[in-house]
């Protein structure tokens, strides 16, 4: 079980939003200087914050500790004596170090990375649709009432208010950085706001409005569907097919 000290450290770094990597002990032969159970934490600056080894151990648990961070992805990691590599598989990995005296170890690297942020203004229909399918796409949607700052690691701001507060909300956006930006309104409405703001070209040119693709949405949580959609697809943009391919698409024709 993981320390009181850890588990508080845990706690912090999640609600800093700060990812980090738990690494736990799965198994220690002896006469290995750690016990099953032991858990330390591996920071994105290669900082171990406990104790899963001594100084034969940590460069291993540090490097594929940064990976299982970049991956996201957790990892079985075994740290044998003798010399060598062996590719991963199976999300696991197997290293052979020459100071491990014959207690062999198997540590499980679990990473913790903040679920992407979307910040959603106001208190509409279509708000509090948003937060409801939000938070079910594994967001972390707050409300206009959070007073956390922006930062361009945010995913998502997303001004639903009717009115209220537009201009400084979006702009509060883009200063930030943060990367999709949304307007609810409608094409004249939302251009006539955009014109308002005093910000560059190329940063009124980033926020969408009307928000969300056209998917003939009506009700709230459809407008809400075609607005995360449209997030989704910004943050993960498709490759674009081979021009040969291209051609047999099926393309709409829109003349």
């Amino acid at each position: 079980m993981i320390a009181e000290r850890l588990a508080s450290r845990v706690t912090a770094l999640e609600a800093a939003r700060v990812p980090f990597v738990q690494a736990t002990v799965v198994r220690a032969g002896r006469p290995a200087s750690v016990r099953a159970g032991a858990t330390a934490l591996v920071l994105g600056d290669g900082t171990i914050e406990g104790f899963v080894g001594g100084h034969c151990a940590e460069p291993s648990v540090r490097i594929h500790g940064l990976r299982a961070l970049e991956t996201g992805e957790a990892l079985l990691l075994r740290i044998e004596p003798g010399d060598g590599e062996s590719a991963a598989a199976d999300g696991a990995v197997t290293v052979h170090n020459p100071c491990i005296s014959g207690g062999a170890l198997e540590i499980f690297l679990e990473p913790h990375v903040p679920a992407p942020r979307v910040h959603v203004i106001g208190d509409s229909p279509i708000a509090l649709a948003l937060g409801e399918l939000g938070a079910a796409l594994g967001y972390d949607v707050v409300g206009s009432d959070d007073e956390r700052e922006l930062t361009h690691d945010d995913a998502a701001v997303i001004v639903a208010s009717h009115g209220r507060g537009e201009e400084a909300a979006l702009s509060a956006a883009l200063d930030a950085g943060v990367p999709y930006v949304a307007l609810v309104a409608s094409r004249r409405r939302g251009e006539a706001v955009l014109a308002d703001l005093a910000v560059s070209d190329d940063d009124r040119a980033r926020v969408h409005t009307p928000a969300g693709l056209d998917i003939g949405a009506r009700t709230p949580h459809e407008i809400a569907l075609s607005i995360l959609a449209e997030l989704v697809a910004t943050r993960r943009p498709q490759t674009a097919p081979e021009p040969e391919l291209a051609d047999h698409g099926g393309h709409h024709c829109h003349d």
